[in-house]
């Protein structure tokens, strides 16, 4: 036990670390500890290695929210969820928008929990019909919001023209090396598309006085958003090429994320949970790695599911307080340039890009920028950009290829 709760609080260290950097992801992190694990391994074990990376997935899920609230920089995890929550902090509500975050990724982690012990005896039997629906799947819920879309025309356009991005991007990553590991390319790729691209029409003036009076949601919406975001979880969790970023997509048809912002943020938050410990029962499951800390846990001698859980449980505790804790920084934005706030953090994320990805990251980063700014300019919603995510996972699932 003490090996579990000493990798815990080494895991929640560096998941509040991945969390708190713009376009640092916890997969980055699990491939650095990879590499070192010939040298970890003899002096920790694999119980602490796997609590550590266990723990830091599960508090990177709470501590995104602060930057993608705050500063409206997305990562993997929070590529539409970044818009409401952002909106909200210009409207002087960013710590509730953090809040309402936390309090998803907190009752996703209560659901997720007897769901994954439940998935380790159902789903083993039924993965062959699974991995052939998977293809269906994305293409009904892009039917669902192309029928829901103001310009059934131009959001077709904009998500074929953002998964073609995805296809080249994914296609030609190996034109960037990254020192950090797979999947450099989904940082450039997502933050031009969800995250300069919002940045550039921001608006001019200072980031308004920021103030918290309570959540404005009733127990209902936050049941919904809680079953909505886990069921959207399991989905990407355990069907084979979706990620956190499909799951936003899936919830979008289910969810008016300009309408109902307050709920759409608790569902995508419940949702990036849910994943992650669903994508862990599917690695005890069948044998399948879903993300980078799955992988990582691949290479080691992996405790039972029961330990890890406690140590995931423990972890969101933990990083549940931090997060409101943080979500308090509200203030200190107060009276700050927007244009000058939203010029920093646009370099900030193009220095990343470079660093992550090389020049063809920088590449993708423009493109996907310019391709971002249209749902803008004709006024459909930004969640067709999430075609270059499932465009490709599309492609995929019905064998037109890998990328």
């Amino acid at each position: 036990m003490m090996e579990i709760l000493a990798g815990t609080a080494a895991g929640v260290a560096l998941g509040t670390l991945s969390g708190l950097l713009p376009g640092i992801h916890v997969n980055t992190l699990a491939s650095i500890l990879v590499a070192f694990l010939p040298f970890l391994l003899p002096l920790f074990g694999p119980v602490f290695i796997a609590a550590v990376l266990v723990s830091a997935l599960v508090a990177h899920c709470f501590l995104d929210a602060v930057p993608s609230t705050f500063l409206g920089v997305p990562d993997a995890d929070t590529a539409v969820a970044v818009l409401p929550a952002h909106s909200l902090c210009l409207e002087g509500r960013g710590e509730e928008a953090v809040r309402i975050a936390a309090l998803g990724s907190a009752t996703g982690i209560v659901l997720s929990i007897p769901i994954c012990l439940l998935l380790l005896f159902v789903m083993p039997p039924l993965q062959p019909a699974i991995d052939w629906v998977t293809g269906i799947v994305i293409v009904a819920v892009v039917t669902v919001l192309v029928l829901h879309s103001p310009s059934a025309r131009l959001a077709i356009a904009v998500f074929l023209v953002s998964g073609l991005l995805g296809i080249f991007s994914f296609r030609y990553e190996y034109l960037s090396p990254s020192p950090f590991g797979g999947s450099a390319i989904l940082m450039p790729l997502l933050s031009g598309l969800f995250g300069v691209s919002v940045l550039l029409f921001s608006g001019k003036g200072t980031v308004p006085p920021q103030e918290f009076t309570g959540m404005e949601m009733g127990a209902r919406g936050i049941v919904r958003g809680t079953l909505l975001g886990g069921i959207a979880g399991v989905v990407v969790g355990w069907m084979p090429g979706l990620s956190n970023a499909t799951a936003n997509g899936v919830l979008a048809s289910a969810v008016d994320s300009s309408r109902d912002r307050r709920e759409y943020i608790l569902a995508t938050s419940a949702a990036n949970t849910t994943n992650a410990l669903v994508g862990l029962a599917a690695f005890f499951a069948i044998e399948r790695t879903r993300n980078g800390v799955v992988s990582a846990l691949s290479a080691i001698e992996v405790p039972p599911l029961s330990q890890l859980l406690v140590s995931a449980t423990i972890a969101a505790l933990a990083a549940y307080v931090l997060t409101l804790v943080l979500s308090g920084m509200a203030q200190f934005l107060e009276g700050i340039d927007r244009t000058r706030l939203a010029a920093a953090v646009i370099g900030f994320v193009t220095l990343v890009a470079f660093l992550s990805a090389g020049p063809f990251g920088l590449l993708v980063l423009a493109l996907a920028t310019a391709i971002g700014c249209v749902p803008r300019l004709v006024a459909i919603p930004q969640v067709f950009c999430m075609g270059s995510i499932m465009l490709p996972v599309i492609f995929f699932a019905f064998g037109f290829g890998s990328f």
